[in-house]
């Protein structure tokens, strides 16, 4: 039993450098960890509360992604509740704007929990029913016939970006066990793609990492049109995985920055953030009040 500094009391903790926070999902990615970090005043990896919030919820990334005039696939936004009061609309306005095939999923996902590919009316409803059970806010997204591309970007103000990487899922899209479970996706590194596509996928990967105000790390996702070419943002993830078998640090190893050092390097960008925020005053000099009203 650690030793308790008194009865009902909680042992003290040691001095804390950095926290690293490692969830997924909503609570640990979604900027609420982050809003008790910053309460505690602790420095910690990775996007603040804004970043983390933006991050993961779909919706407004998308928006934050459309005002910086970045290019992204069409979607149609609707809350759980219009929804369920006028299925029949949304439906045929999903089929008039956006077609078959279609993404369902609900705003606040990740690692495609709650994502399904509808090829007809009855996989859609059944696809937003499912989505619904998760989250208040939900989408549908056009599917685009697209090689999927993916960049690592590492940095608080200046960020840079990996080399490109392309995923060629297992299944027909790069669902949930293609990305944990099923070791039949395959990882290419670098991407097999032209170099000015690449140089054009990496800056608009920086200018994603810059829209949603990220910081520290983020991975951003990628389609190129197979018949055209033509590059679109898909997501950013504040939190990327570390698995055996992810992205994030395989492409920074492809990058000349192996996994040892990316955690040394991501533990510094946390420390240099913390102190850039100590620089910001929190509390309003009387005298500067004064000054403001003798002027």
């Amino acid at each position: 039993m650690p030793a308790q500094d008194g009865i009902g009391q909680p042992p003290s903790l040691p001095p804390l450098d950095v926290i690293f926070p490692v969830f997924h999902g909503l609570n640990g990615e979604d900027g609420t960890i982050q809003g008790v970090l910053e309460l505690a005043n602790l420095p910690y990896v990775g996007a603040g509360v804004l970043g983390s919030a933006l991050g993961l919820d779909k919706i407004y990334m998308k928006r934050a992604f459309k005002a910086a005039g970045l290019p992204i696939v069409d979607y149609l936004p609707i809350t759980r509740r219009q929804y369920e009061q006028d299925p029949n609309a949304f439906i045929a306005l999903v089929e008039e704007r956006l077609g078959y095939p279609c993404f369902s999923k609900f705003a606040n996902s990740g690692s495609s929990v709650g994502t399904t590919k509808a090829h007809n009316r009855g996989e859609l409803v059944a696809g937003l029913r499912l989505a619904s059970s998760f989250d208040r806010k939900l989408l549908v997204e056009a599917a685009v016939e697209a090689r999927e591309l993916e960049v690592s970007v590492l940095g608080n103000d200046e960020p840079q970006a990996s080399v490109v990487g392309e995923v060629v899922p297992a299944h027909e899209f790069y669902d949930y066990d293609a990305k944990y479970l099923d070791e039949g996706s395959r990882l290419l590194i670098p991407a097999p793609i032209d170099a000015s596509v690449a140089e054009e996928v990496r800056a608009l990967a920086l200018r994603a990492f810059q829209a949603v105000d990220a910081a520290g790390m983020a991975r951003v996702d990628f389609f190129m049109e197979r018949t055209t070419g033509r590059v679109l943002l898909n997501e950013l993830n504040t939190i990327p995985g570390f698995t055996r078998i992810s992205m994030y640090p395989k492409l920074w190893e492809a990058s000349g920055l192996p996994y040892p050092r990316l955690i040394e390097r991501l533990v510094d960008l946390a420390i240099e953030r913390f102190k850039d925020k100590q620089r910001s005053q929190t509390a309003i000099d009387s005298r500067l009040l004064d000054r403001g009203t003798d002027a």
